[in-house]
């Protein structure tokens, strides 16, 4: 199909959903990641023939052959978005167009096809419209959705595939770290980084989260929220945590985060923080930024708060800092004035509570 073609999706509905009383008690607590809804999407590709097949279909196991290319070279991409129950009822995702163009970007960077933004959107619309009653009513509850793309070609030889299965999950969440939004301490990692110049850093594929599990793993011997990673070359430079982006608030108010360039994955959230950050009067910066500087900022007191951000977690203070040999905390240890306003003016956003200046809000129900 062509870039602004559209195709028709079969709707084959779960003739055995979960009950109503089932799911409320499913949706009281649902955690991260650990329920999912009663449908799911699938749409195929092949070369020559382009994207067909879409369907909105019962949630279950996908048939797969053990010479399936995704299992012998990884070619797989994903993405992350939400969608949020509004106080009137409706239903908003935020901004699911950028997660379109990012999941071309890495398509493009694994050999993959790419997949158009609108029937990227009208597949996460369709499955949001047939599990609605799926999206949590708590405050920092949301329906996560995970768009997937991998290899599904029967062969060994090393090219890229042919065959693709492009699939769309949804899971009610509630607060991503245990306990909810509270400070969480970080590991810096001595001996892994998560990707080199070059590499595919820049792209949302599962090969990178592959390789940090060995380091988060590390952070969680430490008594570590997450893991810290500096760059590949000199080991000197902050780049990202395992999952998420990292800023730094000074004393000044100046907003600092690392730059693109190459290694990092350019995250939704962390493009809408840096908007939203300069909307609130911070000077914002993107410099790279050693880990000597951030230990002797902290200790001094210029640094006065660092957070994380990402999907999956909003806005997340980071409190503490441990590494081989000594560990620092930052400001008080508590969540910072800046890092709390940042994180409930973008919650607002996202739930419709308050204005939406750039047009990050898509009204989908």
């Amino acid at each position: 199909m062509s870039g602004g073609d559209m195709l028709d999706f079969e709707i084959r509905p779960n003739t055995a959903p979960v009950s109503a009383v089932e799911r409320a008690a499913l949706l009281a607590n649902p955690g991260f990641g650990q329920v999912f809804t009663d449908h799911m999407v699938t749409i195929r590709y092949a070369d020559g023939k382009g994207w067909y097949d879409p369907r909105i279909e019962a949630r279950a196991p996908i048939p797969m052959d053990p010479a399936s290319a995704v299992l012998h070279y990884a070619q797989e991409i994903f993405e992350g978005l939400k969608a949020y129950r509004t106080s009137d009822g409706s239903v908003t995702m935020f901004r699911p167009e950028a997660n379109a163009a990012r999941f071309v970007d890495s398509a493009r960077r694994m050999a993959m096809p790419e997949l158009p933004t609108e029937l990227f959107v009208e597949s996460l619309h369709r499955l949001v419209e047939i599990d609605r009653e799926w999206i949590p009513e708590a405050a920092d509850a949301s329906l996560y959705l995970r768009p997937f793309m991998f290899a599904s070609e029967v062969f060994l030889g090393v090219r890229p595939a042919k065959e693709y299965l492009y699939c769309v999950i949804a899971s009610p969440a509630g607060a991503y770290f245990a306990g909810g939004v509270k400070p969480v301490t970080v590991w810096v990692s001595p001996d892994y980084t998560r990707a080199a110049p070059g590499g595919t850093g820049a792209a949302k594929c599962g090969g990178n989260y592959a390789a940090s599990l060995s380091a988060q793993a590390e952070a969680i011997e430490a008594d570590c929220d997450q893991v810290v990673f500096l760059d590949a070359v000199e080991r000197r430079y902050v780049e990202e945590l395992g999952g998420m982006n990292v800023f730094f608030v000074y004393d000044d108010g100046t907003v600092v985060t690392p730059p693109l360039n190459g290694t990092i994955l350019p995250g939704i959230t962390r493009d809408a923080v840096l908007s939203l950050a300069a909307a609130s009067g911070h000077q914002v910066v993107e410099r790279p930024i050693s880990f000597a500087e951030w230990q002797a900022d902290a200790e001094s007191g210029r640094l006065r708060e660092v957070f994380a951000c990402g999907t999956a977690a909003v806005i997340t203070p980071i409190a503490r800092v441990r590494f081989p040999g000594g560990e620092f905390v930052i400001g008080g240890g508590e969540a910072g004035r800046a890092t709390t306003a940042l994180r409930e003016r973008l919650v607002a956003i996202q739930r419709g509570e308050a204005p939406d200046p750039h047009g990050w809000v898509r009204r989908i129900l």
